[in-house]
């Protein structure tokens, strides 16, 4: 039952997280005159915020789960298929945000008025720092987790792959709220007129290939820990009324 509330609180948090972003979001487009519709488009169109939401979801869906079937059945394979689709561009997003992307606030940052900006800390750490760090915990730690096939990575790296097709289809097509440019990218290093198509890329497949592998990584944590959990009840002797007397 443990499980169950720390997954809730978790997906609260993140959901708190997706939801200050968007008052930052909401208040800067006003401040800046930018169509609101465009940038909230863009806002639901970050693989973070994307990622959040399902994570939320899924982590919700397994509480409830859990709570209504008490005792120590493993969890059903789509629950532990569907956190495990977002544990690990989870953790990736929170390595690459902090070693990439974090840096000095942007100029319309730095004109945020105080509540504003304790939002946007706010959004900055739950969703990159405080939600990866839950899912790597709840990896190694949460009760009643499943082992997965090999062939689920397939799905595990497809939602990511999904997404970086779409982002650069719609990167060219939409352009940027501000009006300096016909085109928009999420993030720096996916944008073809920054470092050309080659660099854009070049990153597109270091992500995959550490998508690989953060992927193969939380499949065999999962399927070694069902396998000790399988031999320690093999091992755990059964209390009969006979072995009791």
């Amino acid at each position: 039952m443990l499980w169950s509330w720390l997954r809730l609180a978790a997906a609260i948090v993140g959901v708190s997280g997706v939801v200050a972003g968007f008052i930052v979001n909401v208040d800067r487009a006003t401040r800046q005159g930018q169509d609101l519709g465009l940038v909230l488009a863009n806002y639901f169109s970050l693989f973070t915020i994307i990622t959040t939401i399902l994570t939320a979801t899924a982590l919700t869906v397994a509480a409830v789960w859990s709570m209504r079937h008490p005792g120590s059945t493993r969890e059903p394979f789509g629950i532990a298929l569907g956190i495990a689709v977002v544990t690990g561009p989870m953790m990736l997003l929170g390595v690459v945000f902090n070693v990439l992307l974090r840096g000095a606030p942007s100029e319309v940052a730095l004109a945020d008025s105080p509540p504003i900006a304790f939002l946007d800390s706010w959004a900055t750490e739950t969703l990159h720092v405080v939600l990866p760090l839950y899912l790597l915990i709840d990896l190694v730690f949460a009760t009643r987790r499943r082992g997965l096939p090999w062939w689920s990575l397939a799905v595990l790296v497809g939602y990511p792959l999904v997404w970086i097709v779409y982002t650069m289809l719609r990167g060219e097509l939409t352009p940027d709220p501000s009006g300096a440019t016909t085109y928009w990218y999420p993030y720096p290093f996916l944008d073809p007129h920054t470092g050309g198509w080659a660099s854009a890329f070049t990153y597109i497949g270091v992500l995959l290939v550490a998508l690989v592998g953060v992927g193969a990584v939380v499949i065999a944590i999962g399927r070694f820990r069902e396998r000790r959990a399988a031999r320690r009840e093999e091992v755990t002797p059964i209390e009969t009324p006979a072995a009791i007397r």
